[in-house]
């Protein structure tokens, strides 16, 4: 019979007659915990060029993740959910800047980033952690948000961070916690870091959304309500009662008229978060009250897409010299020009599981496929206009 014991420094296998038994023990000996057999390969889809849905591959002899560093721990993916950002990694959008995050040195060699496992929202089981993971065990039951430049989550298992995730709220099923934290941080840090509203400076501010019915205008909506806020939203007529049920003040659709016409008749806004970019932006900037600490941020930014196509030294002083250019110009109107950026935070994760297990945020899910049907889900998310989240149900084998 085999019992094997085995940590980043260890490894060793005693006779005992069995199937082997892993154990993983953290820095304090705790969490010691057991699982089937240990595999060196899974189900996943990948993809190993840019392109469009036919890329997508699924291979059930993916190589195991693993555990690099001692702050990591190993996620058992129950379900997973597909964000804008998988489709236009798909298309090959922002390798640039995500390569270089992934290989600072540049020492490996071209395409090294495949095959690709994207994906990045999971909820799911902790089922190993590293040496210096204190709050976490295995068993937890966590959400998280994996960022772009590392393995995703459309695959059996995913290995993060330990600061990047967080428990779970207890008030939801994993298929609807994997709908939430891509998108919810993303509007928190638009609007909390890059706009400087929280629950204390909320109250009485009127923010306009604008793309309010996508997964960042939905966790944005019911943020800000936490919060005080005067919600305005502005979206397609089919999205109306979706936004109001999610506690809009004011519904705008931007089909029954002319967008500019209808924003006319309201009053001046404190803040403006712009989800669809383009032509909105010039149009939106006039909406806001100047000299009063206004503030409007967008999450459409050419930064990715400047290195993209003029690489990393180009690209980022082309993104400065526009940045800087729009910030100065619009600050010399009394309005604050912001870009806003996802970032991973699990301390931030657990502030919005607060919220969810209270009452004052929950999930907008449109639709929940299968594991097997990941390229439908691509497919949907892709034709846009969609209301609330496209999940994946990722239901594993019997060992």
């Amino acid at each position: 019979m085999i019992t094997t014991v085995w940590s980043r420094s260890c490894l060793r296998t005693l006779d005992l007659g069995k199937r082997p038994l892993i154990a993983v023990i953290t820095g304090k000996n705790r969490g010691i915990h057991s699982s089937s057999k240990r595999n060196t390969i899974m189900p996943a889809w990948v993809i190993d060029k840019y392109g469009k849905n036919d890329v997508l591959r699924f291979n059930e002899h993916t190589m195991f993740p693993i555990i690099h560093y001692p702050n990591e721990v190993m996620i058992k993916v129950h379900a997973a959910s597909v964000n804008p950002i998988d489709v236009n990694m798909r298309n090959g959008y922002g390798a640039a800047s995500l390569n270089m995050s992934r290989d600072p040195l540049q020492i490996k060699m071209t395409g090294s980033e495949f095959p690709m496992i994207l994906g990045r929202d999971v909820s799911g089981t902790v089922m190993e952690c590293g040496l210096s993971v204190q709050y976490f065990k295995p068993g937890d039951q966590v959400w998280a948000a994996v960022p772009p430049w590392k393995q995703g989550t459309f695959a059996e298992f995913v290995v993060a961070s330990a600061n990047e995730i967080s428990m779970k709220p207890k008030s939801l099923s994993h298929i609807e916690a994997a709908s939430l934290p891509y998108v919810a941080l993303t509007a928190w840090v638009a609007l909390v870091n890059s706009c400087g509203l929280k629950k204390e400076t909320c109250p009485g501010k009127r923010v306009l959304i604008i793309g309010a019915s996508g997964g960042v205008g939905t966790a944005a909506i019911q943020l800000l309500k936490a919060w005080g806020a005067h919600v305005t939203a502005v979206c397609s007529g089919g999205a109306c009662s979706l936004v109001k049920d999610l506690g809009a003040d004011d519904v705008i659709d931007y089909t029954a008229a002319k967008l500019e016409d209808q924003l006319k008749t309201r009053e001046l806004f404190n803040v403006i978060l712009d989800n669809v970019g383009g032509t909105t932006e010039e149009l939106a900037l006039h909406y806001l009250k100047p000299w009063s600490g206004a503030t409007y941020v967008t999450l459409v930014t050419p930064f990715l897409y400047n290195n993209d196509r003029l690489g990393i030294a180009d690209g980022m002083m082309r993104t400065g010299i526009t940045l800087s250019s729009k910030v100065i110009k619009h600050f010399c109107k009394g309005i604050h020009y912001r870009w806003g950026f996802f970032a991973p935070s699990g301390p931030t994760l657990d502030e919005i599981a607060q919220l969810v297990d209270a009452g004052k945020i929950r999930p907008v899910i449109e639709k929940v496929l299968p594991f097997s049907d990941i390229p439908q889900a691509f497919q949907k998310v892709e034709e846009g206009h969609a209301q609330g989240k496209t999940v994946i149900e990722v239901i594993h084998p019997k060992k």
